[in-house]
């Protein structure tokens, strides 16, 4: 999977994403992954439900990981965060 592929999910708004992912469908990729952690786990799936239900219906979700990582708090404790990567796929 190229890196050109991902895109990373923030703060931004959920249109944003959108026109993210659907500015790579029509640039010729046949997948893209959506990535957050934490809060932004929930603009990733809305990303990828307006996608697949409004913009382009013949984008399926080809697969959905999910995991923990660990990261370093601003005190230096150990803080576990959720994490979220969902590969979509346009159906020919």
């Amino acid at each position: 999977m190229a890196e050109e592929n991902v895109i990373y999910i923030g703060n931004k708004n959920v249109m944003s994403y959108v026109l993210a992912v659907v500015t790579q469908f029509n640039n010729g990729c046949e997948e893209v992954v959506l990535k957050a952690r934490g809060r932004a786990i929930s603009r990733a799936v809305d990303t990828a439900e307006v996608i697949r239900n409004k913009f382009m219906p013949g984008v399926q979700v080809k697969d959905i990981r999910i995991g923990t990582e660990e990261l370093q708090g601003e005190q230096g404790e150990k803080i576990s965060v959720s994490s979220i990567e969902i590969v979509l796929r346009m159906e020919k």
